[in-house]
C-alpha cells in the first residue's frame, strides 16, 4: 500500500509541474488575473505535492529503535504545512487581484487559449484528486488524502473560473468597456482566493487532528460495526477501544472479555482471532494490543455462551456493541 501511495503522489507532483507551466503560457497570453490565480496556486500545489511525496516516503520506512511506533505522523506534519501553502497561496491571490482591481490599469487579451487550458488543467486535476483521496482514505494515509482534497478542490475552483471566464469572454465579444471587463476578472480571482483559503484552513483542521489523536468517528463506527457483525460467543464484551494514527498505520488497544475460567492459551487464541479480524476488515497496517479482562458474574445476562459450566444467571439479551458504549473504560453487565 506504501508503495502504490508513493507512486500514485508522484504522478500528482509530476502533471501538477506540467499544468504549472501550461497555466502561465495562459497568463502570459492573455494577461487575465483570473487565470494568474491559478497559475499562482499550481505553485503551490507543486511544492504541497513534493512535501506530501516525500512525507509519504519517509511515512514507508520500518519501524526502528527511535521510532517504535514507526514514521508516520511526519503525514500530519506534512497536511499541516500543505494546509498553511494553501492558504498563503489564496491570500496571495486575493492580495494581488485586490491590487490589480483598484490600482491597475492593463488590458486584458483575448480569452479563448487561456479558457481551453484552465479546463483541460482543472479535468486533469480532478481526475488525480479523486484517485488521490480515494486511495488515502482506503490506506488511511492523511497525506494523501489532503493532496486529493486540494486537488480537488483546485478542480471545482477551476469550474467557478472557467464560469467568469466565459462572462469575460462574453463581454469581450460585446466589447464591453475595459474597467468592466477588468472589474470582472478580478472578482473571479478574489472569490476563488478566498475559496483557495479556506480549503487550507480545513486541511489544517484535520492535521492537527491527527498530531492531537482526535478520535475518528467514522473509523470508530466503522471498527464496531465490523466487530458487532463477526462477534464471537466467547468474545463476552470488548470495551475501552482506543485508536490512534500513525499514518496510514493502525494502533488499536481494547479490553477484551473472555469466560474467566479460560487458561493462558485459550485467550490468547480469542485475541489472535480478534486480530485477524481487524486485519482482514481494516486495509491499513494493524497494530493490535488487547488487555485480557475475565468476565464476572454481571456479565451473565449479556454472554450468549451456550455451553458455559460456569453459568451463575440465565441469558436476557446480548449487548449490541455501539461508538457509545464500546469506548467507555467499563466493562458491560447487568
Amino acid at each position: 500500500m506504501d508503495q502504490q501511495n508513493i507512486r500514485l503522489q508522484a504522478w500528482a507532483v509530476l502533471l501538477g509541474a506540467l499544468l504549472l507551466a501550461a497555466k502561465f503560457i495562459a497568463y502570459f497570453y492573455t494577461n487575465s488575473s483570473s487565470i494568474l490565480t491559478d497559475a499562482l496556486e499550481s505553485i503551490i500545489n507543486v511544492v504541497a505535492g513534493a512535501l506530501g511525496l516525500y512525507s509519504l516516503i519517509l511515512a514507508a520506512r520500518p519501524k526502528d529503535e527511535n521510532h517504535p511506533y514507526g514514521h508516520g505522523k511526519i503525514e500530519f506534519i506534512s497536511a499541516g504545512a500543505e494546509g498553511s501553502l494553501i492558504v498563503f497561496a489564496g491570500l496571495l491571490i486575493i492580495g494581488q487581484a485586490g491590487y490589480r482591481l483598484f490600482a491597475g490599469d492593463y488590458e486584458l487579451h483575448p480569452i479563448d487559449l487561456g479558457l481551453y487550458i484552465t479546463a483541460f488543467a482543472g479535468a486533469v486535476n480532478y481526475f488525480l484528486g479523486h484517485l488521490a483521496e480515494k486511495q488515502g482514505k482506503k490506506t488511511h494515509s492523511l497525506a494523501l488524502i489532503a493532496s486529493g482534497q486540494h486537488l480537488k478542490s483546485d478542480a471545482y475552483s477551476t469550474l467557478g473560473l472557467i464560469l467568469g471566464l466565459l462572462l469575460i469572454l462574453i463581454l469581450q465579444y460585446q466589447a464591453a468597456d475595459s474597467f468592466w471587463i477588468r472589474f470582472t476578472d478580478n472578482i473571479v480571482a478574489i472569490l476563488f482566493g478566498g475559496l483557495i483559503a479556506y480549503t487550507g484552513y480545513h486541511i489544517i483542521r484535520k492535521s492537527l487532528a491527527g498530531i492531537m489523536d482526535e478520535l475518528d468517528y467514522e473509523l470508530v463506527h466503522k471498527i464496531v460495526q465490523d466487530l458487532q457483525d463477526n462477534r464471537k460467543e466467547n468474545w463476552i464484551d470488548v470495551h475501552n477501544l482506543r485508536i490512534i494514527k500513525y499514518g496510514s498505520d493502525l494502533h488499536i488497544d481494547c479490553h477484551l472479555s473472555v469466560p474467566w475460567y479460560f487458561d493462558i492459551r485459550e485467550g490468547h487464541d480469542e485475541v489472535e482471532a480478534l486480530e485477524q479480524l481487524l486485519r482482514e476488515k481494516l486495509s491499513s497496517p494493524v497494530e493490535l494490543f488487547v488487555h485480557l479482562d475475565a468476565c464476572r458474574p454481571s456479565s451473565c445476562p449479556l454472554c450468549s455462551k451456550k455451553d458455559c459450566p460456569k453459568r451463575r444467571s440465565k441469558f436476557e439479551g446480548q449487548l449490541a456493541w455501539t461508538a457509545d458504549n464500546i469506548l467507555l473504560n467499563k466493562m458491560h453487565g447487568r
